[in-house]
């Protein structure tokens, strides 16, 4: 069949087939995990294993997370300006593929990265800052298009495949590290991004949208309509949304859930290799089978719980749970060089962590003004960023001063914090906030 007349299939339109939404959403999520998997797991583990101090460690992984903390300018940038003849966000989402790919393949130039960790750190931050952009395209192309009564399914769906791509980005480029080298490894995962690239590259938003800059097409009107067109307007309705109860409540939940999340990924690879002496390969395996597991049973039973629990409920009652799992390892330290204890512990965090993860994400999307839908869920998502950071970061300072068993207590604390924070969200008055400002805005409309 000529290749003109399959990009003229009608089901290349994601807004029109929640069949198409799904599978094309699952694998540009899979690209999402590839970086993260990689860079911010796979490395530290290897970094680990070659005597890395937890100090170095948590430098490079807070380094690596800065970028995702850009995502608040870069945000307001995609909402603002786009080529919209060809979708609001699917010209971002090419663009960072493309240099992400260009990223990746630099890293070939690294010579002796053991020795020169300020270099790794600072084509690191590249990746990171490319798969940051590609996440907010994406992520901003999801909220756009996705209807509300699909938006829990499919968040369990593409958080699910995120897991999914990070933790074979991680098997499979530690599997590389150790065989071909730090900077082959790492360059030869550009050819898996720029097989994926094709996926925003075939598909349209929307109907009537060119599919490429010299194709034919015009901007939908939904696309039109949602398009804001000054700086003032968006700043403006930004403010207003952010400012509400719900909104605040969230953002502050997720500096500490982003916390907890760091001091984890840092607490992780140099517990398991340095204090348990494991080699980066055996940290590798139980982490992906870990997350895989998690993973799987995000896509599958994320929706289903979020629907007949709410989300608010279930990240409640998954924080209780994280909680108590750390608490209770702290109580088993006198058997932590018995494998299937470690085994166990990481398997049931990453389940936990990977359904609440899929819960925030959707009470992200869930509270979202489509107007500003793009920056909004990015500011919520900058904020964990920035938690993340923070706790990376934290870890490093932790372990120069006490015993992993304090360490691990303090760790426990967090998703305590977080629970007095997560109460107080209100989802049914956002949601009537949200209302109000939708009918001022038509009012306002219709007087001029």
């Amino acid at each position: 069949m000529p290749k003109t007349k399959f990009l003229k299939l009608k089901n290349t339109v994601l807004s029109e087939s929640a069949i198409l939404r799904y599978f094309s959403f699952s694998l540009l999520y899979v690209c999402e995990g590839i970086p993260i998997g990689m860079m911010i797991f796979a490395v530290p583990a290897w970094l680990a294993a070659n005597d890395k101090s937890p100090m170095e460690i948590a430098a490079y992984l807070s380094v690596l997370f800065i970028p995702w903390s850009f995502k608040i300018v870069l945000a307001p940038l995609m909402d603002r300006y786009t080529f919209l003849p060809m979708g609001r966000k699917r010209p971002w989402i090419i663009f960072s593929q493309i240099f992400l790919i260009i990223s990746f393949l630099s890293v070939a130039f690294v010579t002796n990265p053991l020795s020169n960790l300020g270099v790794v750190m600072v084509v690191g931050f590249f990746i990171s800052f490319f798969g940051a952009l590609q996440d907010i395209a994406i992520d901003g192309m999801a909220v756009d298009i996705i209807p509300a009564h699909q938006q829990a399914k499919a968040n369990g769906i593409m958080w699910g495949s995120r897991i999914i791509g990070q933790s074979l980005s991680l098997l499979i480029g530690t599997y590389l590290i150790n065989s071909i080298g730090f900077s082959d490894a790492i360059a030869s995962l550009s050819f898996v991004v720029a097989i994926l690239i094709f996926i925003p590259i075939l598909f349209r938003e929307r109907k009537g949208e060119k599919l490429m800059p010299w194709t034919k097409g015009k901007p939908s009107i939904a696309s039109k309509k949602a398009q804001l067109t000054n700086w003032g307007s968006l700043l403006k309705s930004l403010y207003k949304v952010i400012l509400l109860p719900t909104s605040l409540c969230l953002g502050i939940g997720m500096i500490c859930t982003g916390s907890l999340s760091g001091l984890m990924t840092a607490f992780l690879p140099i517990f398991t290799v340095q204090e348990l002496s494991w080699t980066n390969t055996d940290y590798s395996h139980v982490y992906s089978t870990a997350t895989l597991i998690g993973g799987c049973l995000g896509m599958v039973l994320g929706g289903t719980l979020i629907d007949r629990l709410g989300t608010k409920k279930m990240i409640l009652v998954l924080l209780i749970v994280i909680s108590m799992l750390l608490g209770t390892f702290v109580l088993f330290s006198g058997y932590w060089h018995i494998t299937g204890i470690i085994y166990s512990f990481v398997i049931i965090y990453f389940i936990s962590t990977t359904l609440l993860d899929i819960a925030i994400l959707a009470t992200a999307m869930k509270i979202s003004w489509e107007k500003v839908s793009a920056s909004q869920f990015t500011l919520y998502m900058t904020l964990n960023n920035l938690g993340n950071s923070f706790g990376s970061w934290s870890l490093g300072s932790l372990k120069e001063n006490l015993t992993w068993t304090y360490v691990i207590i303090i760790i426990a604390l967090v998703p305590v914090l977080a629970i007095l924070i997560y109460r107080m969200i209100q989802l049914k008055q956002h949601s009537i906030s949200i209302k109000n400002f939708n009918q001022q805005e038509k009012l306002n409309t219709s007087i001029i």
